[in-house]
């Protein structure tokens, strides 16, 4: 899947002369954590939640000590202010937005939002903004996916264990083939043989239970016997 996939498209935005007072009012009306600045029809910045954390409106903004404010650039303090005291979003307004394509991977979003710790992304079609996935879009795709998976007709045994077995040889951590075996018996696997650690087991729990058909997952796993001295 990609973004194209699960964006909302009717993207809420503001223009860059838009005041502060209205911009909270679109996010609370619309229960949004960020909405986009355009200007000419082009993405100029973003305005998100922690860009109207700290306000002089409301006595949040960041307060220094002497000695540290002595040691902050000017530039740093003068940024800070127009930040707390601005009135509108140009004022506010992060410029150097993230921004991702249409045709940008549900892991690569996942990979945006984590590291840059932001809570949605702007699709772009050029220089146009065309939708916006924000992290509750990717938990709307894995429920959608989740249900998909579910099997509408009787998944045979023999294919659940291949199946299962095939997911084990690509996994770097899984059990080695002869330190294992599933008997699969009506969409019920039993798991047996030895695994290194809890971490293990349940990497293979979970791998049993992900397989189209599986109906329960019995462990009968165990761990090394230590060695007698």
């Amino acid at each position: 899947m990609k973004a194209s996939d699960v964006m909302t498209p009717n993207v809420i935005s503001v223009r860059p002369d838009t005041p502060v007072s209205e911009i909270a009012e679109l996010m609370l009306d619309y229960q949004i954590s960020a909405t986009p600045v355009i200007e000419h029809d082009e993405l100029v910045g973003m305005v998100s939640e922690g860009d109207l954390l700290r306000r002089a409106e409301t006595r949040t903004e960041r307060r220094r000590s002497r000695w540290i404010a002595a040691l902050t650039p000017n530039s740093d303090l003068a940024a800070d202010y127009v930040k707390t005291h601005g009135r509108t979003a140009r004022d506010v307004m992060t410029q150097n937005v993230v921004t991702i394509s249409e045709e940008t991977t549900l892991a690569d979003i996942a990979e945006i939002l984590e590291s840059r710790r932001i809570k949605r992304v702007p699709v772009m079609r050029g220089k146009r903004v065309v939708g916006i996935v924000s992290r509750a879009n990717l938990l709307q795709a894995l429920a959608s996916r989740s249900e998909a998976r579910s099997p509408t007709a009787a998944t045979s045994d023999q294919t659940i264990r291949d199946t299962l077995f095939a997911e084990l040889r690509e996994q770097k951590w899984a059990v080695k083939p002869h330190d294992t075996n599933i008997i699969v018996h009506d969409g019920v696997v039993d798991l047996w043989g030895v695994v290194q650690s809890d971490e293990e087991r349940k990497a293979m729990i979970v791998a049993a239970e992900g397989v189209p058909g599986v109906r329960r997952v019995e462990d009968h796993m165990s761990f090394p016997i230590p060695p007698m001295f």
